[in-house]
Order: structure tokens, then C-alpha cells, then sequence
């Protein structure tokens, strides 16, 4: 019998084509099923306007803080050979495979105001439940391993002989990661930047136990959808998908330009 490859290649071309259908025929279906002026009205109220920018601001900004010190324990796990590695590298990784309800409930005992945390945000003056440094702790816990995981693969990936060579040469450690290993790792840091701040801002289950009001757009979605129905929430998703993509395929543009500079 002759092995004939285009059989096989029809084949998962098919596949391949019923796996985007899945992806694209909701989204084309709610498009077709919302008419463009309701989109236009809904685009043009202040509480969708300040829902988006309360979503984008706080993934944003909960991704910016937490990077400052999930690159440096991504490349310990990168570098470093210690005990119990594999449980901590098992441990990145709950945020991801737990119920995001779960998470969110493990947050608010963790940030409520009976908490430390939570009562040195009192005495500051205002309390982290229902606060967007709340919700962005949120977008954050649950988003952070996909950052933590590129980060690592990205330093992995930049050869040792290369910081051992800075060091021979008298760099201190210091200038060896920021010479070294940063710039060369940089586009799996960016692309694992990227991934983080998407995941967090359509966050909705941790989202929604830490903080219904003021509400996200993914919580916001879910209100009108059980306040209205169905015709009610699909200009709001429609307008967040739209910016969603937007943001995305821009970022993601910027690290392509980036790294090719």
C-alpha cells in the first residue's frame, strides 16, 4: 500500500477548519444577531465606558506590579537547583487549574479586612474588597503563571556559557541578568507580559467574589445577562471582544516589532 500524504492532509485541513468554525462561528453569530445601533448606544453610556477602563486599567496596572518580582523568581526556577523545585514549580501552577470561584474565594479571606493585608489597607484609608487594587490582585492571581511559566522558558533558553563568559569578564550579577539574560530573554517575558494582562482582564469568577461593584466588564456582562437577557448583553460582550482583540493584536504586533528590532 503507498502512503499518500494529502489523504492525511485533507484530512486534518478539515479538522483544522471544524476547530475555527468552533471558535469564530459564536462570535460571527452574535455579530450578525446584534443590530449595529445598539452596539453604537451601549458603546456611547458611561458605565460601559468606565467598566472598560476600570478592566483595562486594573489587569494593566496588577500585571506591571507583579512582574517586578515574578521575572526574578522566573529565572531562579530557570537557574537555580534546590529542593523541593518541583513542588514550588507545581504550585505556580494552582491558580491555573483551580475554579476561578475557588480562587476568588481563597483571595478574600486572604485580603479581607480581618487579614493583615487587609487591615494595613484600612489603615492606608480604604479596604482592598470591592477597591480596584482588589480586583487587580484578582486578574493578578490567577494570571500570573502564564507570565511566571514564559519568563522561565525564556531564560531557559539563553545559554549559560553566555552569563558565565559576563562574569569571567568582571561583570557583577547584577549587570550580568540585566545585560545578559533580560535582553535575551526578553520576548518570551513580553509574550508571557501579554498573556498575563489578557487573562486578567476577562477574568470573571475570582473578579466577581472579590468586587461585583465597581463592576468589571466580564462581571458587567453577566449582570445585564441575568438582569435582561440575552439581547440586553450582547452589545456589551460584542464591544469588549472587539477591544479585547484589539488590545491584544496590538501588543502583540509591538513584541513582534520589538523583538525584530
Amino acid at each position: 500500500m503507498v502512503y499518500q500524504p494529502k489523504n492525511i492532509n485533507l484530512i486534518f485541513t478539515f479538522l483544522s477548519g471544524l476547530v475555527l468554525l468552533f471558535i469564530l462561528g459564536p462570535l460571527i453569530g452574535m455579530l450578525l444577531d446584534t443590530p449595529a445601533t445598539d452596539i453604537f448606544d451601549v458603546g456611547k453610556e458611561s458605565e460601559v465606558q468606565n467598566s472598560i477602563g476600570l478592566t483595562l486599567g486594573a489587569s494593566f496596572l496588577g500585571t506591571l506590579f507583579f512582574s517586578i518580582a515574578a521575572i526574578p523568581f522566573a529565572y531562579l526556577l530557570a537557574r537555580k537547583e534546590f529542593k523541593l523545585k518541583r513542588l514550588i514549580s507545581g504550585i505556580i501552577d494552582i491558580p491555573v487549574v483551580i475554579p476561578h470561584s475557588a480562587a476568588g474565594i481563597a483571595l478574600l479571606g486572604f485580603i479581607s479586612r480581618d487579614s493583615y493585608i487587609g487591615k494595613a489597607a484600612e489603615y492606608l484609608g480604604f479596604s482592598l474588597v470591592g477597591h480596584p487594587a482588589g480586583i487587580a490582585m484578582a486578574m493578578a492571581f490567577v494570571s500570573l503563571p502564564y507570565l511566571i511559566n514564559a519568563a522561565r522558558n525564556g531564560f531557559e533558553a539563553v545559554p549559560v556559557r553566555l552569563e558565565k563568559a559576563a562574569l569571567n569578564l568582571g561583570a557583577g550579577s547584577f549587570k550580568m541578568f540585566f545585560s545578559i539574560s533580560l535582553p535575551l530573554a526578553w520576548r518570551s517575558i513580553l509574550s508571557g507580559l501579554i498573556m498575563m494582562f489578557a487573562r486578567g482582564m476577562s477574568e470573571f469568577g475570582a473578579v466577581i467574589i472579590i468586587a461585583y461593584n465597581p463592576m468589571t466588564t466580564p462581571v458587567m456582562i453577566f449582570e445585564r445577562f441575568g438582569s435582561f437577557g440575552l439581547k440586553y448583553a450582547q452589545p456589551v460582550a460584542l464591544i469588549f471582544i472587539a477591544i479585547s482583540l484589539f488590545v491584544f493584536i496590538l501588543l502583540r504586533w509591538l513584541s513582534g516589532k520589538n523583538s525584530n528590532a
